[in-house]
């Protein structure tokens, strides 16, 4: 029996460009993910990838795929959340959810805030489809990292949390798998009764 305890976490990576999805540069945004992914999570996990262009049909569609058929527990996007006219990911995000969580692009904002005063021109959302989480990312890996981990001082402190530190708990609400962290990089947030023993 496949429970949510057993199973490994399934991520979905979509990067949305429509350069990168012809080929005219290489697509930083997937890589990007796979290495913050590689480093920070103990608990087993597994991903499907797309590469695909700023199309809102298409976008909703390898979403709607990525829930529905592939049965993702959480997909990640990068790019299109800007306000340029083919900007279109929080739109096809917010179109096939069942519940928005806005708290998710408010931090993320809020950290990139700290660096450039141009993040107010992010619209990242995430919300939940099913039983999977979707949140928008920004496309540059810096600012992925940053907005998945938070920002630390010199000691190695946290100074502002970053998403990631309530994907978990977020992810055991909706029925998905347990998942750990390795502390160093990110520290999960559960309340007491929701942590179970090693």
């Amino acid at each position: 029996m496949n429970t949510p305890e057993s199973r490994s976490l399934l991520i979905g990576l979509v990067s949305i460009s429509d350069r990168a999805s012809q080929g005219v540069y290489q697509d930083q945004g997937i890589p990007a993910l796979q290495d913050w992914f590689t480093h920070a999570l103990k608990s087993p996990w597994k991903m499907l990838t797309r590469l695909i262009p700023d199309e809102q049909s298409q976008i909703e569609s390898t979403l709607i795929e990525l829930v529905d058929e592939a049965h993702c527990d959480l997909v990640l996007t990068t790019g299109g959340t800007g306000p340029a006219r083919r900007d279109v990911t929080p739109e096809a995000t917010l179109a096939v959810a069942d519940k928005t969580m806005p708290g998710f692009g408010e931090q993320m904002r809020q950290i990139s805030l700290r660096f450039v005063p141009t993040a107010i021109l992010s619209r990242q959302v995430a919300v939940i489809r099913k039983q999977s989480l979707i949140i928008n990312l920004p496309g540059q890996p810096k600012a992925i990292k940053e907005t998945l981990e938070g920002l630390k001082d010199d000691q190695g402190n946290t100074v502002v949390n970053g998403i990631f530190a309530a994907v978990p708990y977020c992810i055991d609400l909706i029925e998905g798998p347990y998942i750990e962290t390795h502390e160093k990089i990110i520290k999960v947030f559960r309340p007491k009764s929701a942590i179970r023993k090693a």
